[in-house]
């Protein structure tokens, strides 16, 4: 049992955009200890995503764009199928953003861990920084 421990505060320092895979740094008595919680491929998922969105927008403007000259039967249809498509593109990407979510609290559970284990209860501050690749 851990009933002597004294609690471990969790500070999130900073959310920003890296060049380098999402992880957490954890500081215990001025060790940092690296803990990877978000692997490349949901950041490549994420990617996938915005650039799915892009394209979508880029069909909108297409079809808008088509339909001065076309029947307004087919505009409609082919507006409803990219609303469609849209629909998909969002519901990915609520899940791909869940799932960076989850990532960050395994991160804080493994951070407090970790300080708990290594520092024997004993460290100021679990400190967690994350980070997202950016493309």
């Amino acid at each position: 049992m851990l009933m002597n421990q004294r609690s471990v505060p969790i500070i999130i320092s900073e959310i920003g955009f890296s060049p380098t895979p999402a992880a957490a740094v954890v500081v215990v008595d001025g060790v940092a200890v690296l803990v990877v919680v978000v692997v490349v491929v949901v950041v490549g998922v994420v990617v996938v995503v915005i650039d799915l969105v892009a394209i979508v927008v880029v069909v909108v403007v297409v079809v808008e764009v088509v339909a001065l000259t076309v029947s307004v039967a087919i505009v409609v249809a082919i507006e409803v199928a990219v609303v469609a498509v849209v629909a998909v593109v969002a519901v990915v990407a609520a899940v791909a953003a869940a799932v960076v979510v989850a990532a960050v609290v395994v991160a804080a559970v493994a951070a407090v861990i970790v300080a708990v284990v290594v520092g024997g209860g004993v460290v100021d501050a679990v400190v967690i920084k994350v980070v997202v690749l950016q493309k």
